[in-house]
């Protein structure tokens, strides 16, 4: 914000502090909700049963939260309260002298047709839709609004007759009649909910009808509503609910308990999907699926989105968080069910290489930022900035950890403890650690610190061997660097999951005299700690962090022959990308430092001739991910100051080295998968997988025969995964040409009515990673399809070309930082969340060599001159500071 001089007014932004937690002191055991869904408003009566809460202590006042309501009458017991009794400031209202119990009645107006915030109650394409979490309830009527605050909701939702054909909310529908040219519904949710799970949609929509039997037996009707010309989308997200369903009976015991599960699908929606009890709400980027419009990786995003948002039934809505600071025990718990689901219905190799390139290029960049914070923060000014990789991906490490700690047996003993013992209640991430200590009888006082410390733990291994006393010897120090508010770290307990390897395979590995199989899991719980391995009768490699047992970096000084080792030999699906991506980011940084990487590059070379040579006989899923190189952010990541061309330069020189040493060897490859790369099966997906990640390198190659390949690929597809690979292939190799604008304009005719894949087409030309890419991206956003209200435009053009274009927005002009400010600032009048989260990029200035430092803090320091909404302006603020 600014004066009139052009001098930066910091804004009165509350700072909201867990160690300022108090119990509400009041609670709501009932609300009744009537919306009355007009023209250009709705009317919004709430009838709230209210006892003061025993534990808190007396109030004389009763404050509810609310924004943007317009109050149209306010009574207790049916008594109405006079202007006297009561304050309204811009986000509360204030009750003086309530009774120890009583009824509240309240009625607001409120406007969903102007609310481009997409909070609250909204409306998008004439359908009625809500968004509540976190704090967006409070845009709907006076309320608590407070996780911790769980109540039993009736809805009743009236509309005109005829308009709508669909209305629903939470729960199970009690009666749905028409009296007097008006439609009444009334819905009612039988458990216990905090009002962030309140959920209302009405609307013109078709439905999907299907059931699930529980194991006790019930029959659950299943619905999924879309909008009428996606009908032909939802078959494959109702047998993802359905696997998702069966899986989490089979593996956690949990059961549904409604009578019905709801998936409405919506375009316009800021997240990705909402676990309201019992009716949930997704982006049609999460929902809608079918093979000849999907990619293989929409479907399994689809496959693996349903599964979280149910999971959340349990593991988020019966136990729910006792405050905003506990965010990461609903979300870094389901997260990570929903990763353990996708492991076993895919390939779990290629599902934990996802994950761990998640919390490489993003999470890792995140710790070592202005924004950086525990999976537990200790403060916030806007909630909605903390729906992060940390809270989420993070926060799923930690519970991996400690399912790694107690074994699955223990585990699964602790999390039916936790969801017997807390079932309706909202808790915290003490008690769900708590739950672990209670079955295993381990103290976990120091793991609580992942909770709690931010940063990414280093370890740095070192080994030795003594040959006559046949003892291996690893020595293991850790350290976390200081990150905003925390300048001391404590040491963390890191469980290390290792194996050693000889020259014919995995060694038997004895620690004090005891046998530990050939893998292990070693308790690193000091600054300093050597483990020694007895029996050890060759001198080994050691596979470290297998299965990426904890979010550290692991710095370990392997020679290339070790590394070549691991590649070819370990059983360890992510130890041997892993050791590939060790391999190659030796080749580049040799490059982007300027040192000759001759003898690396004919390592690697070699390696994955072997490795394409013996394809066949591969996991195609995880080759595909073996030719993978490393990110540009993640290799920017590994520098005090990162130099953006030299990163940019060096891969792309890698890429074509590549392409024209393993010519021979891809094309074999694409050649021989063309007769296995059909179906949804998932030999068919990791087949195409491969073949299309050859064709990519062949195309950096200037050959007009890769290019018809390309083309004849593009025309003869039958499913997405392969005519979007061909489109990408061809856009982004610089010596296309033709081919590529005529691919990109045949694509737009085939799929211009499909907003999901005109995404695609916008996303393909965002990220292309040659020529003046900002002219053009500044040109789609005129484009006739693209929505500037729409979140899934705002991501699919300006987030992915400041995420996922290394060298076109780090271009040296600094015109895509200012472009990227600008854009935030328009944003930002509409909707918020979106603006905040598409600041991301700007806020890693710090990271990167002066030349470029220097224009991104400039154009930060550019919005910070401009009104803004607290969500940007915390961003802003602590990226300047």
């Amino acid at each position: 914000m600014s004066d009139i001089s052009g001098t930066p007014i910091t804004p009165v932004v509350a700072v909201t502090r867990l160690a300022d937690y108090r119990v509400p002191e009041f609670l709501i055991e009932k609300t009744h909700l009537t919306f009355e869904l007009h023209e250009g408003y709705t009317d919004v009566s709430s009838r709230l049963t209210i006892t003061r809460n025993p534990q808190s202590t007396k109030a004389d006042h009763l404050v509810l939260h609310g924004e943007q309501l317009e109050l149209l009458s306010l009574a207790i017991d049916e008594q109405p309260l006079d202007a006297g009794g009561y304050q309204i400031t811009p986000h509360n209202l204030t009750i003086r002298n309530v009774p120890e119990q009583f009824v509240l009645h309240c009625k607001t107006r409120i406007y969903p047709e102007k609310n481009t915030a997409l909070e609250g109650l909204y409306r998008s394409s004439g359908m009625y839709c809500t968004q509540c979490e976190a704090e967006g309830f409070r845009k709907i009527t006076y309320y608590l609004d407070r996780p911790d605050v769980m109540s039993e909701f009736e809805t009743v939702i009236i509309a005109r007759e005829g308009t709508f054909s669909t209305i629903l909310s939470n729960g199970n529908c009690l009666s749905d009649t028409v009296r007097d040219g008006k439609r009444i519904v009334h819905w009612h949710d039988p458990f216990k909910k905090p009002s962030y799970l309140f959920a209302l949609v009405a609307g013109n929509l078709v439905c999907l009808e299907d059931s699930f039997i529980t194991q006790s037996g019930r029959q659950i009707l299943l619905q999924i509503y879309t909008e009428a010309k996606d009908s032909d989308k939802c078959h494959f997200a109702m047998q993802s609910l359905q696997k998702a369903m069966h899986w989490d009976e089979q593996v956690y015991g949990r059961e549904y308990d409604l009578d019905r599960f709801m998936i409405v699908a919506v375009d316009d929606f800021n997240m990705g999907a909402m676990e309201n009890k019992g009716l949930n709400i997704f982006n049609t980027s999460c929902v809608l699926a079918h093979p000849a419009s999907t990619t293989d990786t929409a479907f399994q995003r689809v496959e693996r989105v349903i599964a979280h948002e149910y999971f959340h039934n349990w593991s988020g809505n019966r136990v729910t968080c006792r405050d905003w600071f506990q965010l990461s025990l609903k979300e870094g718990l389901t997260v990570y069910r929903d990763s353990e689901f996708s492991a076993d219905m895919n390939s779990r190799a290629v599902k934990r290489i996802e994950d761990v390139s998640l919390i490489r290029g993003v999470q890792f960049v995140e710790d070592a930022g202005p924004m950086a914070h525990p999976v537990r923060p200790d403060s916030y000014m806007e909630i909605s900035n903390f729906y992060t990789v940390t809270i989420y991906e993070k926060g799923a490490e930690v519970v991996r950890m400690l399912a790694n700690i107690l074994g699955p047996e223990q585990y699964r003993q602790a999390t039916d403890l936790y969801f017997s013992h807390f079932d309706g209640q909202a808790v915290t991430c003490d008690d769900f650690v708590q739950c672990m200590e209670e079955v295993s009888g381990r103290d976990l006082c120091q793991f609580r610190l992942w909770y709690s410390q931010a940063g990414t733990p280093q370890l740095h291994i070192s080994d030795s061997y003594d040959a006559d006393r046949e003892q291996y010897s690893l020595t293991v120090r850790q350290h976390t660097p200081a990150t905003p508010g925390q300048t001391e770290k404590e040491a963390l307990h890191i469980p290390l999951k290792v194996a050693l390897y000889g020259s014919k395979g995995a060694l038997p590995l004895v620690i004090d005299g005891l046998a530990r199989g050939t893998e292990t899991v070693l308790d690193i719980c000091e600054a300093h700690q050597t483990i020694v391995f007895e029996q050890v009768a060759e001198n080994p490699v050691p596979s470290l962090l297998r299965g990426f047992s904890a979010p550290v970096r692991v710095f370990y000084d392997y020679q290339l022959t070790q590394l070549r080792q691991l590649i070819l030999l370990d059983s360890d699906g992510f130890c041997r990308w892993d050791a590939m991506q060790s391999l190659m980011r030796i080749v580049l940084s040799k490059a982007i430092d300027g040192e000759d990487n001759l003898a690396e590059q004919t390592v690697l070379i070699e390696v994955l001739k072997q490795l394409l040579a013996d394809h066949a006989a591969m996991d195609a899923a995880l080759l595909a991910c073996m030719l993978d190189l490393p990110g540009e952010q993640y290799l920017a990541s590994l520098y005090d100051k990162a130099n953006p061309p030299a990163i940019s330069w060096a891969l792309t020189q890698l890429q074509y080295r590549l392409a024209m040493q393993l010519q021979t060897e891809l094309l074999s490859c694409y050649q021989a998968l063309q007769d296995n790369a059909s179906g949804l099966s998932a030999r068919a997906m990791a087949a195409r997988s491969l073949r299309n990640r050859a064709l990519a390198y062949l195309l950096h190659i200037d050959d007009e025969y890769y290019r018809d390949l390309a083309q004849q690929q593009f025309i003869q597809a039958d499913n997405m995964t392969d005519q979007f690979a061909a489109l990408r292939g061809l856009v982004h190799a610089e010596h296309a040409g033709a081919a590529a604008q005529e691919a990109l304009q045949a694509f737009y005719r085939q799929w211009q009515h499909d907003a999901l894949v005109v995404n695609m087409w916008f996303q393909v030309q965002a990220t292309r990673p040659w020529g003046n890419v900002l002219q053009e991206v500044q040109q789609l956003l005129n484009h006739e399809a693209f929505d500037a209200c729409n979140p899934n435009k705002l991501r699919a053009v300006i987030a992915a070309f400041a995420n996922q274009n290394f060298a076109g927005f780090h271009d040296s002009s600094g015109k895509a930082y200012q472009f990227l400010a600008d854009q935030i600032a328009d944003i930002d009048q509409r909707n918020p969340q979106m603006a905040a989260r598409l600041l991301a990029p700007l806020t890693h200035w710090h990271q990167f060599i002066d030349e470029h430092a220097t224009l991104m803090r400039k154009a930060l320091e550019s919005l910070s001159q401009r009104e803004l909404s607290k969500d940007v302006y915390e961003v802003v603020s602590k990226s300047l500071n």
